[in-house]
């Protein structure tokens, strides 16, 4: 399970390294998607399948469905990682993101978030805010 916030720094040829605990689970080629919130999803190949099996079995005649595919599948490129543990980050979802040189590498599961430190600093504050409401929601449906 991926989980934890590590912050590491973009260099400037666009190469961030991962957590080694992050990269164990991994594996040495990841997939690189558009996110939500403004961020980046990092997926292993093998979760990557079973996210677009999942997409697959969803009805193509919803327009909605038909956006949600082409945003993250048409958006989503493979990367190895490098024998220094660094993924290369390319410009378009470097621009998506926001990234900036600081960057906070987040474990959500089964997945990696990339966000930019301060985008994820001000998320973190708002969601602080209705912690307590999330939870009530999560409740109400038997998460918590």
């Amino acid at each position: 399970m991926l989980i934890g916030e590590h912050k590491h720094t973009l260099d400037t040829k666009k190469r961030l390294s991962l957590p080694s605990k992050f990269r164990k689970e991994l594996g040495k080629t990841v997939v690189l998607t558009k996110g939500l919130d403004n961020c980046l999803f990092v997926y292993s190949v093998k979760e990557w399948k079973k996210f677009t099996e999942k997409l697959g079995e969803l009805s193509m005649g919803q327009g909605d469905t038909r956006a949600f595919s082409r945003y993250f599948l048409g958006g989503a490129v493979e990367v190895d990682i490098d024998s220094a543990g660094r993924i290369l980050i390319p410009d378009f979802l470097k621009e998506l993101a926001h990234l900036q040189t600081k960057v906070v590498v987040a474990g959500i599961g089964s997945r990696v978030e990339l966000w930019d430190e301060e985008r994820w600093t001000t998320y973190q504050q708002e969601l602080e805010k209705k912690a307590d409401v999330v939870a009530e929601k999560l409740g109400d449906i038997g998460m918590i």
